[in-house]
């Protein structure tokens, strides 16, 4: 685990460490120190620590002006023991919120369980929004399966059309449009 990384290639356009209105503003990393691990496994000094010991997570692009957020995780989502969405919620959602945003890509390549409990985080966040959306970009088949047993679908647009393999090859705001028109046909179907 500790060989993967969150994308850097979009650091030129964001660093949660230089936004001032970020959670992790001003945070200095080591990154030849590798602490942080989970279940045994150390993970790279990029990722951040959200309160939970086994889900970590990287804003790697902010824009207050499109009120838009990318959000990538590594770990499991384990809502049933360490009520993962909370602490994704009050500790950086909702900060994030504060300033605005209110359209959230979370890149779930890397988290490889979920673990389900209640979907009251989930239901409460998706009104937060409002007039934005939640989206849940290449969750694993598995992931994804587990989430909709819970009911975590109705509140997280994912599947289908939001399995982008080439998000990576976007800039940022390209990223946004193809994301923004794809939650707009579907809320329109």
């Amino acid at each position: 685990m500790h060989k993967i990384l969150p994308y850097e290639r979009w650091n030129q356009y964001y660093n949660s460490s230089y936004d001032e209105k970020s959670p992790f503003a001003g945070k200095e990393y080591n990154y030849d120190l590798y602490s942080e691990n989970i279940y045994g496994y150390y993970i790279d000094p990029a990722w951040d620590f959200i309160g939970s010991e086994t889900l970590y997570i990287k804003i790697i692009f902010v824009d207050y002006e499109i009120k838009f957020a990318v959000i990538e995780m590594i770990g499991e989502w384990n809502d049933a023991i360490n009520n993962d969405i909370m602490q994704l919620k009050r500790s950086i959602l909702e900060f994030m919120m504060d300033y605005g945003i209110n359209k959230f890509a979370l890149i779930g390549e890397s988290v490889m369980n979920f673990h389900g409990s209640d979907d009251c985080y989930y239901e409460e966040w998706f009104e937060e929004v409002e007039d934005g959306w939640i989206a849940g970009i290449n969750f694993h088949e598995h992931v994804e399966n587990e989430m909709k047993k819970f009911n975590i679908d109705n509140y997280i647009n994912m599947s289908g059309s939001l399995s982008i393999d080439k998000w990576r090859t976007l800039t940022p705001h390209k990223f946004y449009e193809l994301l923004d028109g794809l939650i707009m046909r579907r809320l329109s179907a």
